[in-house]
């Protein structure tokens, strides 16, 4: 699948930091990982971390299909709100879903420290009420999330125009935020991996796998086997051929960065990360560098050359919106591109086993929060691997939706 289009930032500024071999003879091992992006590293990480023998097998060159047109923002928050996700599944259950991506956050900082990866960025998080009508759900979300000891304040109309500049109906101002860049830690997490006893190959096709009792067989484009014991999907949306879900929905998002902004003072109130609750959803945040990257505009996918042919448009489109809310900062955009993404009806990725897959898991950390989701699924399937349960996860079971 032709997952994104145009040009990335990260993969303009960083461009290929790392070279990994292509697989030219068979092998055997514990965990086959299929998808080197960052769901797949982050998994080689947690599994060996437990000691476990790991070999990664990726399509493309590390890094470049879904996972460098992240805009990786780092948010607890999931597409579907805390109180409407309630309805769907429960109370419990989704406070539950909202509790772990918010630990999911300090849990990628601390890999950050340890694998010496200077690519996470704590940020506090700015959700908007786009309309007034939102206001009457917006107040019981905030009401919600601080029942729940998230660290988060209501803004009214007048605050959020006294603290941000523009007019906005109502704001949740959460301390719970950051930012990190998706491709760049990927290269690092496998980098540690290596390290620790993992071999990764890129450009490496797997065309056929094999399921047996005791364990399965993939072959590659060229000819090779990989026998393990567990196969862990790590493919993104490219699992799409894999699974038959109602529930899986193909989007394109669009993305621009700016030009560096050479001012004293960037950009507005703590440099928050800003989002909004209409759908599809603006969300926009600084870089590092003194860049701005604005993303949104979703569109639904039809084919990789409809998508690309908006992207000039879209990005119009998005400066538009920026200097709508902050007229005065000069918005000279310099990079653009567009990705292909996969959103569920409930807003939770799919994690675990596919019955019609045996000995295979799956880690699809799909929406918004594609990063702390294949975090959580990064460590909840190394528990499985060990033999460990865990009744959370059937919230993200395949199936879930019948």
């Amino acid at each position: 699948m032709d997952l994104h289009a145009g040009y990335p930032y990260s993969l303009v500024r960083y461009g290929l930091p790392f070279n990994y071999p292509r697989l030219d003879h068979n092998l055997q091992t514990d965990v086959l990982i299929a998808g080197g992006g960052i769901s797949g590293a982050l998994a080689a990480y947690y599994l060996t971390a437990a000691g476990i023998p790991v070999v990664v097998a990726d399509s493309r060159t590390i890094g470049l299909g879904s996972t460098c047109a992240s805009t990786s923002l780092l948010q607890y928050e999931i597409d579907v709100p805390l109180v409407k996700l309630s309805r769907k599944i429960g109370e419990k259950n989704a406070a539950t879903a909202y509790q772990l991506c918010y630990r999911s956050i300090t849990e990628l900082e601390d890999i950050c420290k340890k694998i010496e990866a200077p690519f996470f960025d704590r940020r506090d998080s700015l959700y908007l009420a786009s309309y007034k009508k939102d206001l009457e759900w917006f107040k019981q979300e905030y009401t919600m999330r601080k029942s729940l000891g998230f660290d988060v304040t209501y803004w009214d109309e007048v605050t959020v125009k006294e603290k941000m500049g523009f007019d906005a109906p109502g704001a949740i101002y959460s301390g719970m935020a950051a930012q990190t860049d998706s491709y760049m830690l990927t290269h690092l997490l496998h980098q540690h991996s290596l390290k620790n006893g993992a071999r990764v190959y890129d450009r490496t096709t797997i065309t056929d796998i094999a399921h047996k009792r005791n364990g399965i067989t993939a072959q590659t484009s060229e000819g090779y086997m990989i026998k393990a014991k567990y196969l862990v999907m790590a493919t993104g949306y490219e699992a799409s051929q894999y699974i038959r879900e109602p529930l899986l929905q193909l989007r394109s998002t669009y993305a621009t960065v700016s030009e560096h902004l050479d001012i004293e003072s960037c950009c507005w109130y703590n440099n928050c990360l800003i989002w909004e609750t209409r759908d599809p959803y603006l969300y926009m945040r600084p870089t590092k560098d003194k860049r701005i990257l604005i993303g949104g505009r979703d569109e639904e996918y039809y084919n990789p050359s409809r998508r690309d042919k908006l992207i000039s448009k879209k990005g119009r489109e998005l400066k538009k919106d920026f200097n709508k809310k902050f007229p005065h900062i000069r918005f000279i955009p310099e990079f653009q591109w567009t990705g292909t993404f996969i959103s569920t009806e409930d807003g939770l990725p799919f994690i675990g086993n596919y019955p019609a897959m045996p000995r295979t898991y799956f880690a699809l950390g799909f929406g918004g929060n594609g990063i702390t989701f294949s975090q959580i699924a990064a460590e909840m399937i190394t528990e499985i691997i060990l033999g460990k349960k865990n009744p959370v996860q059937k919230m993200f079971a395949f199936g879930r939706g019948k």
